[in-house]
């Protein structure tokens, strides 16, 4: 019988994790992630971006509906909700 061996990976969040999340590269992933989910949401849904955010600076992408209108296509279709599995991939 075969033996297994599982490793872990243990990120050193002050030498590995942060630097690499304050890459640019990061955030464009997430702003292209984040205008996907956006257009597939439809009209008056907007995609907000942080390249320094909270305090250990990391990138943050935020979408929301921001007009009247998509407010109650979200409440009502779930229009924003469902635009989520757009963003992956």
């Amino acid at each position: 019988m075969a033996s297994t061996r599982i490793s872990r990976w243990k990120w050193h969040i002050k030498d590995g994790y942060y630097p690499f999340m304050r890459q640019a590269a990061v955030l464009a992933a997430l702003e292209d992630a984040g205008g996907r989910i956006a257009s597939a949401a439809g009209d008056g849904v907007v995609v907000s971006s942080e390249s320094s955010s909270g305090k250990r600076a990391t990138p943050r992408v935020a979408v929301y509906t921001d007009t009247p209108e998509a407010m109650a296509d979200e409440a009502r279709n779930r229009s924003l909700t469902r635009a989520l599995d757009a963003g992956r991939g």
